[in-house]
């Protein structure tokens, strides 16, 4: 939740990203942050101080409203980006997302809300970021971290299916966190997601994430009248030994656990790359071409989706070694 005690620009902002644009709480807050280390910059250097030698968290707010917004110049957005370089370190993606939430203030209070006339970061280009190459488990390591579940562990069914939908459908950590019974289609064909934005999406389930849901339902359902202790959370799919809905933290920290059990720990590993490594298989070993691979991964632009043809040369070998006169001499 963003504080309500903001200065109004900033939080009519964020609730135009929350409300209207449909941002996470955790999108909203990082736009609302950005935003904010750029007016305390704007204040600081107006009153004459160097913002290096200034603790920018200390810094009051009080001064921030629609005039001051009004006031700013495009110079002074290119001070702050140089700050944030020479003084802060950022690197470039970090620069171009605060960049990104100056421009989108400026454009919501111009455009939308009206309230300002002037935007000084509408004409400064966006720091150019290199796609970084996502990290992700080849077949062989992915087979290795299903098997690193111990078959005598109590929570087997659930966390083995866990990673089987990670690895299959290449969902987010939140899209599995929130699926819920009534989202599973009955026949286990399929199951819808809520993806960014809160958007729904299907799920088309293989047989390894049918068969594994199916095992995993057997168990819960038998947690439901264990003991006498009844489940809390009664809809969601993936309980906690509380009965309650699995946290993010806790498949996070078992997704930890099963990448050391299999050797794969100290790699920079994480729950986000094993929806890369569903991703990248998908593409490179089961020939699914990039347009529906962006279906199935949820994203908005095929851009986004496109950095998976740049993993591997592979697919250009196969396309060089179809061509009919390959084997003309």
């Amino acid at each position: 939740m963003i504080d309500t005690g903001l200065p109004e620009p900033i939080v009519t902002f964020a609730g135009y990203k929350g409300s209207i644009q449909n941002c996470s709480a955790l999108t909203v807050r990082e736009y609302v942050n950005d935003v904010i280390l750029f007016f305390r910059y704007i204040i600081v250097t107006r009153r004459g101080e160097k913002p290096e030698r200034v603790e920018m968290t200390e810094v009051s707010l009080a001064p921030l409203d629609y005039e001051l917004a009004e006031s700013v110049r495009p110079d002074e957005v290119y001070s702050f980006m140089l700050y944030l370089s020479s003084a802060r370190g950022n690197g470039v993606r970090i620069r171009a997302r605060r960049l990104s939430a100056i421009k989108a203030f400026y454009k919501y209070h111009t455009a939308k809300s009206r309230r300002l006339t002037n935007n000084p970061a509408k004409d400064i280009d966006s720091p150019t970021v290199k796609p970084a190459l996502p990290k992700y488990l080849s077949l062989e390591e992915s087979i290795r971290l299903l098997k690193s579940v111990p078959k005598d562990s109590p929570n087997y069914q659930r966390d083995y299916c866990i990673l089987t939908l990670f690895l299959n459908c290449g969902m987010r950590l939140s899209e599995l966190v929130g699926i819920n019974l009534h989202d599973i289609a009955d026949d286990f064909s399929k199951l819808f997601v809520t993806g960014k934005g809160s958007k729904m999406r299907v799920v088309y389930l293989n047989n390894a994430c049918r068969n594994a849901l199916i095992a995993y339902l057997k168990v819960r359902q038998a947690k439901a009248t264990e003991h006498g202790q009844p489940i809390i959370d009664k809809q969601a799919l993936f309980l906690s030994s509380r009965r309650t809905r699995i946290s993010n933290q806790m498949v996070q920290t078992l997704v930890y656990r099963y990448l050391d059990l299999a050797g794969l720990g100290g790699r920079g590993l994480s729950v986000h790359k094993l929806r890369h490594t569903a991703a990248t298989l998908m593409y490179n070993e089961g020939e699914v071409d990039v347009l529906t691979l962006k279906d199935i991964l949820g994203h908005e632009q095929l851009t986004t989706t496109q950095i998976y043809t740049h993993l591997t040369n592979k697919k250009l070998e196969e396309a060089a070694d179809k061509n009919p006169l390959a084997d003309v001499e």
